[in-house]
């Protein structure tokens, strides 16, 4: 067990008959418990400064520890909304050409019947130019008969 100041002064040492000078003695032993005292003082400071860094140390430690953890877990949490960027990209790139797949067969369907239509039409007109054609042609032969003169020259004694 280490010396106190109180050990120190409460110290008595045997007289001799050549011994030492008490006033001597006793002088340098004030000192002594001076300076001892002044020493214990400034060993407690310094453990008591030494567990203020330790407790501060070991706040510090549990900040880099959160903020560690927090990282992580930012990283995991972007890598996350990356991938699920991703995967709602290809679903929407895959229902885009599923669109465009729909809308061009439907528009080849619609210029398929467009098409048909078209030829139809033309297969009217077609026989439609050949039957006015019929009908003008036989027209222009009932009004070249005689026939028609004839209904001319009857009208013509009517009146």
């Amino acid at each position: 067990m280490p010396l106190t100041p109180l050990d120190i002064h409460n110290k008595e040492f045997k007289r001799s008959f050549r011994g030492y000078d008490e006033d001597d003695v006793n002088e340098f032993l004030d000192q002594v418990i001076k300076d001892y005292e002044a020493i214990i003082r400034e060993n407690k400071e310094f453990h008591n400064q030494i567990a203020t860094l330790q407790e501060r140390l070991e706040h510090f430690q549990n900040i880099e520890e959160s903020l560690s953890k927090t990282i992580i877990v930012a990283q995991e949490a972007a890598d996350e909304v990356k991938g699920n960027s991703k995967k709602e990209a290809q679903l929407i790139i895959r229902e885009a050409e599923k669109n465009a797949d729909r809308i061009i067969n439907e528009a080849l369907v619609k210029s398929g019947k467009i098409a048909l239509e078209t030829e139809e039409l033309k297969k009217q007109a077609s026989i439609f130019r050949t039957r006015f054609r019929t009908l003008l042609e036989a027209q222009l032969e009932i009004l070249q008969t005689d026939s028609w003169e004839s209904l001319e020259a009857k009208e013509e004694s009517r009146a």
